[in-house]
Parts: C-alpha cells; sequence; structure tokens
C-alpha cells in the first residue's frame, strides 16, 4: 500500500484498526491524497481545514489555498472517501502572524519566506492543538517530505525522494515534538504517482493545477499586497553605489531583493548591476557588481535544531530553489566553503547532512566575501 502511516505502539500500516489520524486538508490533490491512503488503513480518519481568508479579504483576492473552492474541494473528497471533515476559521490568526509579518519584513529591507511562517505557526501549532483535541494518534499532511527513525529511536526529517517535489526547505522549522507526531505519506513517491491514485479512486482533484504562488498573492504581485498594509514601504528613494554615489531613482524597495538585476534601469554603468543591499531606513537601494554579492558567512536567528548530537560536515541551502552547499554550522552562523551570491537577510538558511535535515534559522544579516576587492 502507498504511503506510510505507522504509529509508534502498533504493528503498522496493516494494523491501525482503533487508530485516529488527523488530516490536514487544504483542497489540493497531495492532501486529498494522503486523506484517501489514511482512510484505507482502517483507522478512523478525520478531515481539518483551516480557512485562511476570505474572498474580498483586505489583502485583495484569494489564492489558492484554504479558502473558497479549496474548501469547498476538500469537503467533496472528504464526502467521497467518507470520512468526517471539519472547517475551522483561522482567517485572523493568518493575517496577524503571517501576512503582517511579510508586509513588515518587506517594509524592513529583508526577504521573507510566508510559507515558513505559516508551517510554524498556523499550520502546524494551531492544528497540532486541533488534532490532539480531536484525539488522533498522529497528523498527516501532503507535504513531499520524509520521516524517518534514526538509529536512536528519534523521529529524524529527510528530502523527498523526487528532488523536483522535496518540500524540507519549507518545513526546517518543525521541531522535535512535532516531528514525532506528524506524518508524510507522500516523501516517497512521485508527483505523477500521487495523480494516479487520486484518478483510481475517482477524486474530483486529481487533475487540479498545483499552486506556484503565495497562497494570498495569487497574480504574484506581491508589492500589492505590502503597499496596502505598509504603504510607507512603496516610497522612492536614491539608488546609491558601493561608495554610496547617488546613480539614480527606485520606485520603492518592496520591489527589490538582494540580488536583483531586472528593474535597477540605470544606463552607463561599464558592468550589469545588482541589488545587493536595501537600507529601509535612508529609502536607499545600495547596487553593485556581482562579485559585491558574494557571502562568506551568514548569521542565523531563531535557529531550530532538530540534528541531535550530529557533529560533522554539513551542506547549506540558502534560498529554496539553490542547491545544498558545504558549509560549516558553529551554532549561531554558517560558514561556506566557498562564496555564496545572493543571500538575502529574510530569507533562511537550512542544515542538511545527506539527506537528513537538522535544521536552520533565519538569515540576519551577512559577512562580505567581496568587500576588500570591490572598495579596491
Amino acid at each position: 500500500m502507498d504511503g506510510d502511516f505507522q504509529i509508534v505502539g502498533r504493528e503498522g500500516a496493516a494494523s491501525l484498526k482503533g487508530a485516529r489520524i488527523v488530516v490536514a486538508m487544504s483542497g489540493g490533490v497531495d492532501s486529498s491524497v494522503v486523506a484517501a491512503l489514511a482512510a484505507r488503513t482502517g483507522a478512523e480518519t478525520i478531515g481539518v481545514t483551516l480557512q485562511l481568508y476570505d474572498h474580498g479579504a483586505a489583502v485583495g483576492r484569494t489564492g489558492s489555498c484554504c479558502a473558497g473552492q479549496d474548501i469547498r474541494d476538500a469537503r467533496a473528497v472528504a464526502d467521497r472517501i467518507g470520512i468526517a471533515h471539519y472547517v475551522f476559521d483561522y482567517e485572523s490568526r493568518f493575517r496577524d502572524s503571517v501576512i503582517a509579518d511579510f508586509a513588515d519584513e518587506y517594509a524592513a529591507g529583508r526577504t521573507p519566506i510566508p510559507c515558513v511562517r505559516c508551517n510554524q505557526g498556523v499550520k502546524f501549532t494551531d492544528l497540532f492543538g486541533i488534532a490532539r483535541d480531536l484525539g488522533a494518534d498522529c497528523l498527516a499532511t501532503g507535504h513531499y517530505v520524509r520521516r524517518a527513525i534514526g538509529a536512536d529511536g528519534q523521529a529524524q526529517l529527510h528530502r523527498a525522494a523526487d528532488p523536483a517535489r522535496d518540500q524540507s526547505y519549507f518545513l526546517f522549522a518543525t521541531t522535535q515534538d512535532q516531528l514525532d507526531y506528524l506524518r508524510f505519506p507522500l516523501g516517497g513517491m512521485p508527483k505523477p504517482r500521487v495523480r494516479e491514485i487520486a484518478a483510481e479512486i475517482g477524486l474530483g482533484v486529481a487533475a487540479k493545477p498545483d499552486s506556484q504562488d503565495i497562497c494570498f498573492v495569487p497574480d504574484g504581485d506581491y508589492a500589492k499586497i505590502v503597499r496596502k498594509l505598509r504603504p510607507e514601504a512603496a516610497d522612492p528613494g536614491d539608488i546609491v553605489d558601493l561608495q554610496g554615489r547617488v546613480l539614480g531613482r527606485h520606485k520603492g524597495l518592496i520591489h527589490f531583493t538582494v540580488g536583483q538585476r531586472r528593474g535597477i534601469e540605470i544606463g552607463g554603468s561599464p558592468e550589469p548591476l545588482y541589488v545587493v543591499r536595501l537600507d529601509p531606513l535612508a529609502k536607499r537601494l545600495i547596487v553593485g557588481p556581482r562579485r559585491a554579492l558574494a557571502v562568506s558567512a551568514a548569521a542565523l536567528d531563531d535557529i531550530n535544531w532538530i540534528g541531535g548530537d550530529y557533529v560533522g560536515p554539513v551542506t547549506a541551502k540558502v534560498r529554496s530553489l539553490a542547491k545544498p552547499v558545504p558549509a560549516r554550522f558553529d551554532g549561531q552562523a554558517v560558514h561556506f566553503d566557498q562564496p555564496e551570491y545572493g543571500v538575502s537577510p529574510g530569507q533562511a538558511a537550512v542544515l542538511y547532512a545527506g539527506e537528513r535535515i537538522l535544521g536552520g534559522g533565519w538569515i540576519r544579516e551577512t559577512v562580505s566575501a567581496a568587500l576588500e576587492d570591490v572598495a579596491a
């Protein structure tokens, strides 16, 4: 049988009668298949959907997760497979803890990752409370990541078998207590197999498109969201070089992030210019050549460690689409073996030992590897 719902104290997925599994259902194909697989085990399965925002909400259009049609899709799947389904209104909590933080981070000149904040708070912390209140033995989600048991008997988090679907970067903040309770049945499957299962069962979401954008920014225009909540972040200002010379004007720092090249719109430079730093207090955009983006280390805040007593070499991933690179972690900062480019405060640095996720933290500041070279 596809999926793994093994529960400590039981003999495995084939003997789950009498168990209770809560499944986080967003209305997409992934969580719908998880619910169907859970129901197949014989366990009592309960689908839970968190309504995170409403049509016509203050932030603008709705996105592709946990609202409107998605809730209806989740309910239809629950009806199809014969499980209970509950919807809980967490709109205000989502707005205050995720959307407001998103706007604040951009206003402060950082590049946020709202999906991690959502997993940290609303999706895991609040869902955990709901699942436990419902007396569940575990909480299952449709994330593409694997859970394994180490030699010490502790649950570990590993990258998904399908590299193209791996979501481990977004789950680095998962705590050990959460990991003990969570199950990720899709971590060992390729996405086409998940859609096949959905079609075999006759789920209406089998061909539903995947979400491509931040759920509350469906059109990709995140600047519009930030401008609405933090209008001061859209104020224009100077574009300056590394020596502070004014090169031009920008239309608001919310349009830029470290490493960006497009949109600077300054001619006459002998080499391409990139965003090196943002100064929100002075409303300045600092630009320079690509070599100015080289970073040797990054100091981290709010570090989450699920690596136990692991000591050894690590690789670090500093953007969701970046490849992990060799590095050293001293408990407070990550030091790259070779200069890394485009490292932005507000993003996460996620640490790995091979396929295992050790933890990570939020990038507070970076150490330039090319400062002397650039100044020269």
